[in-house]
């Protein structure tokens, strides 16, 4: 199956947007030159490639779990599907979301693993899966869950040195003490497809975890309106800044628009998965700037539109209202779709939206 094996080759002639490569080794050493090149990748287009992050068995049983589930019946799958009030765990059909402003239907399918859900198990959380879900969580999902949670602390406790905060404190906000809305997925793109499968939007949370075979992720670089493929590499996650980190931030660490689209060339041919780890903040978390705990982010605040840092909404609420948004059974029109992007649009009108 090439979209989980990657045997299709991914076109020379695709407009690509190079990233830089942080060494995740060497990170974990605190390596000084490493931090930089991340830092300076977070603050200037919020995307990196991540290098030796030491969960690639992991993922390859992620991508074979999601396979699995994802071929499953129709019928079956349904039995957990999310629903329109903005529940992000459980089973997305295809079809139920909007791409753009004209209410463009979606073409993919996924399935999105609490990672609470995992925590606990084989106690529920937030809510029960398909049985091949249940039958790889010990085996499959919790060591992908345990590891994934670990390269995102490691690079939240970089942040949170590099933005003068408290030791902690971006990690207090993340602790394990209350529920969450961060969640392993799995994406399924159909084969020969033209349209988007996910539309112009930045993450809901913290930070992402990509793992990609093929192609279809594209980036408006910051200052541009021009969408460039990322091109993914074996053994490379890709990661970003979601929308938490970058309010706490006061805009430091870029929350940078994104849109999944059918694989370039030959590689449309194929079905396409892809393999994520969300970290987002405890539901309880109201998403404000961290200014009072920073003399970086007080500066940096001090510079932007009053307010435009103090949500005054909790991070359930604020991922809460963006999928409701995005469900097609809630469209009201054009402003629908706008209410549900994120951050990165504010004060401007996104081209082909």
């Amino acid at each position: 199956m090439p979209g989980l094996t990657a045997t299709a080759p991914f076109p020379d002639d695709a407009p690509i947007h190079p990233l830089p490569v942080i060494d995740y080794r060497l990170l974990k050493q605190w390596d000084r030159k490493e931090i930089i090149k991340l830092w300076g990748a977070a603050t200037e287009q919020g995307f990196w490639y991540l290098v030796n992050h030491g969960v690639d068995r992991e993922v390859n049983d992620m991508f074979d779990m999601g396979s699995e589930t994802l071929d499953l019946p129709l019928q079956e799958k349904m039995r957990f599907e999310q629903g329109d009030n903005g529940n992000s765990f459980g089973y997305k059909a295809k079809g139920t979301i909007q791409t753009d402003a004209n209410g463009t239907r979606d073409n993919v399918e996924f399935l999105n693993i609490a990672q609470d859900d995992a925590l606990s198990w084989p106690k529920p959380t937030h809510r029960t899966y398909p049985y091949t879900v249940n039958a790889r969580m010990s085996n499959t999902i919790i060591p992908f869950v345990h590891k994934s949670m670990d390269v995102n602390t490691t690079i939240l406790t970089i942040f949170e040195r590099q933005l003068g905060l408290p030791r902690g404190e971006l990690l207090r906000l993340h602790s394990l003490e209350s529920p969450c809305g961060s969640e392993a997925r799995c994406i399924k793109t159909p084969q020969n497809q033209s349209t988007a499968g996910v539309g112009a939007h930045t993450d809901f949370g913290t930070l992402t975890f990509l793992h990609n075979r093929l192609g279809g992720l594209q980036v408006m670089p910051p200052g541009t309106q021009r969408w460039l493929y990322i091109k993914p590499l074996p053994g490379y996650a890709v990661c970003n800044i979601g929308d938490a980190l970058s309010i706490f931030s006061g805009g430091i660490l870029r929350s940078a628009l994104h849109r999944v689209m059918p694989p370039p060339g030959t590689q449309s041919r194929f079905e396409r998965y892809s393999i994520a780890f969300f970290t987002r903040p405890r539901n309880s978390v109201v998403l404000r700037h961290l200014g009072k705990s920073s003399d970086m982010i007080a500066r940096a605040i001090a510079k932007a539109p009053e307010g435009e840092f103090e949500t005054d909404t909790t991070s359930a609420e604020w991922v809460a209202r963006r999928i409701r948004k995005l469900r097609l059974k809630n469209r009201q029109g054009p402003e629908t779709w706008y209410a549900s992007m994120g951050t990165e649009h504010i004060g401007r009108a996104i081209s082909g939206a």
